[in-house]
Parts: C-alpha cells; sequence; structure tokens
C-alpha cells in the first residue's frame, strides 16, 4: 500500500502542563493503533507522580475498540516522564525509540555518576535505525532519524502522517531548541530538510505547542504549510541564517524545569527509580552540570 494513500486516524491528546501532546495513530481496517509519546504524570513540588494521562490514552483505546500495537518514544524528553514502561504494563505491547538512545545513555549515565547504568539500549523492546520499517496494522510505517533537539531523535512516518516531535513547531511557533548535551542547531536544519522533503500533502503531528499569543493549542500542520509559513524556516532562509537565529535564540532560554528530573528516568525507559531499602523512590540531582 503507498503510503500516502494509507490514511491514518489520529488522536491528539494535549498535556498543558508540559505543553507536550500525546498520540494514538490507528488503522481503522484492522483496529490496530499505536501510542505516541505518553506522558506519566509528575508534580515536582510534591514529588507526586500519577497515570492521568496514560489511562486517559487508555480509556480511549477501550472505548474505540482498539488494540495497542506499539508505545513508541520520538526521543528521551527533557520536560515530561514517559509513560511507555507504564503503559507496557498494562498492554502487553512492545516499546521502541531510536537506535541512538544509547548515545543519550551514555553521556548522561556520566552526568548521574551512574555506572551500573546499562548503556545498551536494554531498556526497550526494539531500538530503531534510521530507515527502518514496521506496520500499524496494515499502515505501513518507516523511521527518519531527526537529531538535532537531541543526539537520539527520530520521525514516525505512519501511513501519510509523519510525527515530527521536537524539530518544528506549528509554523507561528518555528522550531526546537538545540542546547541541550549533544544537540546542534546545524544537525536539526538537516533533519528539518529531509522532513520537508516528504510529499506536501504529508500530515505533520509537533511534539509540543506552547500556545503562542493565547491561541488554543494546534499539533497539526502540512509539510507545504511548514515551507510556507514555519517563521524559523520558511522565506528562503539558509542553513546560516537559520543556526544563527536558532542559537541566538538558545541563549535566551531557560533549561525546562524538569529536565534533570525527567532525563533520569526517560533514559531508562520510563522506569522510575527503584525503591531503596525504606521503600521510597529517589530522583539524583546533579548540581552545576547544566
Amino acid at each position: 500500500m503507498d503510503a500516502l494513500s494509507a490514511r491514518s486516524q489520529v488522536t491528539g491528546f494535549y498535556d498543558e502542563p508540559s505543553g507536550s501532546v500525546q498520540y494514538v495513530v490507528a488503522d481503522m481496517a484492522t483496529r490496530k493503533c499505536a501510542i505516541i509519546d505518553p506522558v506519566l504524570d509528575f508534580d515536582e513540588r510534591s514529588g507526586a507522580t500519577a497515570t492521568k494521562n496514560a489511562d486517559a490514552l487508555l480509556d480511549f483505546v477501550r472505548e474505540s475498540g482498539l488494540e495497542v500495537e506499539w508505545i513508541l518514544d520520538t526521543h528521551p524528553h527533557a520536560d515530561h516522564f514517559s509513560a511507555a514502561h507504564y503503559l507496557r504494563g498494562r498492554t502487553g505491547a512492545p516499546t521502541a525509540i531510536g537506535e541512538k538512545i544509547i548515545d543519550v545513555q551514555k553521556l548522561w549515565k556520566v552526568i548521574y555518576n551512574w555506572p551500573e547504568f546499562s548503556a545498551d539500549g536494554s531498556q526497550w523492546d526494539r531500538l530503531f535505525a534510521d530507515g527502518a520499517t514496521f506496520s500499524v496494522g496494515g499502515l505501513p510505517a518507516r523511521v527518519l532519524f531527526s537529531p538535532g533537539h537531541t543526539l537520539a531523535s527520530i520521525t514516525y512516518v505512519i501511513g501519510d502522517a509523519a510525527f515530527i516531535h521536537d524539530t518544528l513547531f506549528m509554523p507561528d511557533s518555528g522550531t526546537a531548541r538545540t542546547d541541550f548535551p549533544g544537540g546542534s542547531a546545524e544537525r536539526l536544519w538537516r533533519s528539518i530538510e529531509d522532513i520537508l522533503a516528504l510529499p506536501d500533502e504529508t500530515r505533520l503531528f509537533v511534539g509540543h505547542d506552547y500556545q503562542p499569543g493565547g491561541r488554543e493549542a494546534r499539533w497539526e500542520s502540512t509539510v507545504a504549510e511548514q515551507k510556507a509559513g514555519n517563521i524559523h524556516v520558511a522565506g528562503g532562509r539558509t542553513e546560516a541564517d537559520f543556526v544563527a537565529l536558532r542559537q541566538a535564540r538558545d541563549r535566551t532560554l531557560p533549561m525546562p524545569r524538569l529536565i534533570l528530573h525527567a532525563l533520569q528516568v526517560n533514559m531508562n525507559g520510563g522506569r522510575l527509580p527503584e525503591p531503596e531499602s525504606n521503600g521510597r523512590r529517589y530522583l539524583k540531582f546533579p548540581l552545576d552540570c547544566l
């Protein structure tokens, strides 16, 4: 089946605290679906965790008569915990992420001084290489390696839809930051070029929306719309223009408030730290590392 003729049903779920968008992408012919970038709730002020977001995804899947075939993360997130491990336990569906997660693990295990951590990607059921193919029901799916925001970022092209995570945002919001450890504005530009080389009618689904000007959250555009109107890319901007703009903007941005909380969970496939002798779980904070 030609990818663009394979129309996927995409439902987005917006998490306002993190500005994140979670997706259920379904093949309605087979009733099979994938969950992409699910959020595990976390309140850094109280240390409370919850599964409200993930359970809403499960409720939608059940009420829609769907079966979860994949639980997919586009990259190790810096602003929320991944609910992939929780959802795997609830559904039995395999988890997956890009194979370059191993490079992120090696980088951050040093930052966290975590020598016993297994930096081999074994925390997921499958690691996708650039160009890897799979399916969601009868929908053809493939992977584009899309680094720049992180070392490990990938795009999932599923049927006529591409899940582009933190590369491009909606046209009025521009593009993702590149100042995290392992980030690169030059590499992000090349990743964006790869995404914009998809057919113009390809539907693009972003990983975040920060509601510029107070508008309602939005998360779907097309390749044509991004080429015509993205404020960081359109208008004949060159790679050098983009890199200068991106790096200047990155210098003004504070670190995400949850980055040191989230990376130690997300580099471990969404697993919370193991309970200690008193039965409680603890996060670890490296000081003065960013």
